[in-house]
This record gives C-alpha cells, structure tokens and sequence, in this order.
C-alpha cells in the first residue's frame, strides 16, 4: 500500500468514526428536497423545471457542511506539521483529504438522488442526469471547498469564513450542473454544460491541492 493510499484509508477510517457527521449530510440533502415542495405548492410541472436547481443548492449546502473538520482536527492536534514534513508532497497529502472527502461528502449524495428524483416528479431521464452531473461536477464543489478550508484552517471560527469564500467559485458549477439536467434545454446545450463541468472539475481537482497546500503552509509559517 502507497503513502497517498494509505492516507486515504486513514482519512475514510476517522470518517467512519465519526459517522453522523455523514447522516447529518445526507438528512440535510433529503430535508432540502422534502421542504420545497411544501413551498412550491404540489404542480408536478412546476417541481420538475425547479428540480435541477433544487438538487444542485442541496447538494452544493450540504457539502459545506464537511468542510470544517477537513483539516481542522489535523492542524489542532499539530498531525498538519508532521504531514508537511513526510516524505510525500504536502500537495498530495491534500490531493488525499479531497478525494477522501469527495467519497464521504458527495457519493452519498449521489446514492440519495433517487429520494429527491421522487420526490420532485422527475422523469428517468432527468434522474440519470441528475446522478451523472453530480458525480461529474461534485470533484469541483470538494476542491474549491479544500482551497476555503485551507485559507480559513488557522482562523478562529473559519468554518464560518469559509463558505463565504467558496461560494463565488462555485457560482460556475452551479450554473453548469443545472444546465446538464434542465430538459429545458436541446441535447446539445446539454452535453455542452456537462463537458464544460467536466473541464471544470479537472482543472479544480489539478490546481486546488496545490492551492490548498500553499495556503496552509503560509498560515503554519
């Protein structure tokens, strides 16, 4: 087993340890979906040109949730220094908390899709571009939300910062990951916002943990 492995189990285990951080994301993503329709009255026409944008504030909200305890407890405990200093880079030690934390934070969202697909009258082919598009675009919500994270690691009550800086990054996903389910929309436009999404989650997760690395160490030093 690689270090960058190994640091990825080590990441999933503490996960599973605390496992109601996990329930908390997916209630949150159920409990989003759950209220609208209360809100939107019960057209099951109006719900499923809302469904898309809907799906994608749940699921960008409660990914936010996570990200606190991203390096929080690393760098409280002083295991941030020691990661620095290992043989591996610093940036893919963070390469490794950000797909740890994709695993933990978006597939579950991704597996509870279905509950919001019935519950905002979507048809199965806006079911399948609903899960496609999250999978596609979510790498980009858990990287810009590393690069917050970072910036915030060392600030007291930064979990609040964060969000506020991420959430200008995020605009583009949220835009593009809509426009790959909207069925509003021609194939063509909507292939063309999920290559775009595509792009987008490549590049963050190519630059983000460099990023996100500097950062910390700026704030350690």
């Amino acid at each position: 087993m690689t270090a960058f492995s190994a640091l990825i189990g080590r990441e999933l285990r503490m996960a599973v340890r605390n496992g109601g951080d996990v329930l908390t994301l997916l209630l949150f993503f159920v409990i989003v979906g759950a209220v609208v329709p209360f809100a939107v009255g019960p057209d099951k026409d109006l719900l499923a040109l809302l469904a898309p944008g809907i799906v994608w504030i749940a699921a960008f909200l409660s990914m936010l949730l996570g990200l606190d305890r991203l390096f929080r407890a690393d760098h409280e405990d002083g295991t941030l220094i020691l990661l620095r200093g290992a043989d591996l880079p610093f940036s893919a030690v963070v390469a490794a908390k950000v797909i740890a934390h994709w695993l933990v934070a978006a597939v579950p969202l991704i597996v509870a899709s279905p509950i919001l697909a019935v519950l905002l009258a979507m048809d199965m082919g806006g079911f399948w571009k609903t899960v496609l598009s999250l999978a596609v675009g979510t790498p980009a919500l858990a990287a810009f939300g590393a690069v917050g994270a970072a910036v915030t690691v060392s600030i007291r009550r930064g979990g609040l910062i964060a969000p506020v800086l991420i959430a200008p990054l995020a605009v583009p996903v949220l835009i593009f990951g809509v426009g790959a389910i909207s069925t509003g929309t021609g194939p063509d436009q909507s292939g063309a916002a999920l290559l775009f999404l595509a792009a987008i989650s490549l590049m963050a997760a190519a630059l983000c943990p460099f990023m996100a690395a500097l950062a910390i160490s700026s704030g350690e030093d």
